[in-house]
């Protein structure tokens, strides 16, 4: 245990608190790299006399492209290497689109920071369409998300809805290719690259509600490393945290995974938090909304909410549809 410091040595107590070195573990895709960088930037403006380097990893969910995520083992695929090279200690911590991290984290890891949020908003990219209300009969809409699919289905049933995997630049490949007349993708993430002009329609979380989490960037470290946490605490956005908290919580009871069709939109409205929830089928036969709105100032309130939306949004059916996907198993 380090000596408590005299009041001569305060400076040396400070440079001792500091960190020197930090590892930040990111998949190797365009996008995920960027995200490290963001992080690493924001890491050096607080320490800057801390080494900070990014240790570049290919996951599973990377090496997996001819299945969509829900046959093949869902989300926490893009997070277990990640997590292995931080329980092992070649990275100290791991950054992550929070839409792609479990509800339920494994033993010994922890969210630890939740960074300020990119537009939440899904976005329609198409070199043919301006929006999706002028495609006709027909149409063939690329998206990796049973949650766009199910929105998708229940809005525009004339569309041919096709599976799209791959990183975000492989995806506008296949788009510009000509397999798809339009593809959906994150806001977020085209904004994030400088790709915002592909953007040809944002779609209001009215037609296509977001991911729990949707474009904003998660930080796990392992659960034992208190002094990273206390690090890593600056780079917390408070109306982020709360937001996704809420929203995370509604899929966390509804067991939301790739294999679910569940949105989740916290949008604050002064100091309350309005909290907008679906679940449905993918083939947007069945949809349950529930909506509600609380003054939220703490993590605690934050869950209270999102348990609350849950609840109405089970009372309404979701349990009813949740059935029905674990019956048809994995789409």
């Amino acid at each position: 245990m380090q000596a408590p410091a005299s009041p001569s040595s305060s400076s040396a107590a400070v440079s001792r608190s500091m960190p020197h070195k930090l590892v930040i573990a990111s998949r190797e895709s365009r996008l995920a790299m960027w995200q490290a960088e963001h992080v690493r930037a924001a890491l050096q403006q607080y320490y800057p006399s801390c080494d900070v380097s990014i240790l570049g990893m290919t996951t599973r969910g990377d090496q997996i492209l001819d299945k969509s995520l829900s046959k093949v083992g869902g989300k926490g695929l893009f997070v277990k290497e990640l997590e292995v090279a931080m329980a092992e200690g070649r990275a100290d911590l791991a950054v992550h689109s929070l839409k792609d991290v479990p509800m339920e984290l494994p033993a010994g890891f922890a969210l630890t920071a939740v960074m300020e949020r990119e537009d939440p908003r899904d976005a329609l990219v198409s070199s043919q369409f301006a929006s999706l209300d002028v495609m006709p009969p027909g149409t063939v809409v690329g998206t990796s998300s049973l949650r766009r699919e199910a929105a998708l289905r229940t809005r525009y049933p004339h569309l041919v809805i096709k599976p799209l995997r791959g990183n975000l630049d492989t995806r506008l490949r296949k788009l510009d290719a000509g397999e798809f007349g339009a593809i959906i993708l994150a806001a977020a993430g085209l904004k994030r690259l400088g790709l915002g002009e592909r953007i040809r329609a944002l779609i209001e979380p009215e037609a296509s509600l977001p991911a729990a989490g949707q474009g904003a960037l998660g930080i796990e470290i392992r659960s034992d490393r208190p002094e990273l946490a206390a690090w890593l605490a600056p780079l917390n956005h408070t109306p982020t945290l709360l937001a996704v908290s809420a929203e995370r919580a509604v899929s966390r009871r509804l067991g939301g995974s790739c294999q679910v069709p569940l949105g989740a939109h916290a949008r604050w409205r002064g100091d309350a938090l309005q909290l907008d929830a679906f679940v449905a089928l993918p083939d947007g036969s069945r949809d349950v909304r529930a909506h509600a709105a609380l003054a939220v100032d703490t993590l605690d309130a934050a869950e209270q909410l999102g348990a609350a939306v849950a609840g109405d949004l089970l009372a309404r059916g979701a349990e009813d549809v949740l059935a029905a996907l674990a019956a048809a198993g994995p789409t």
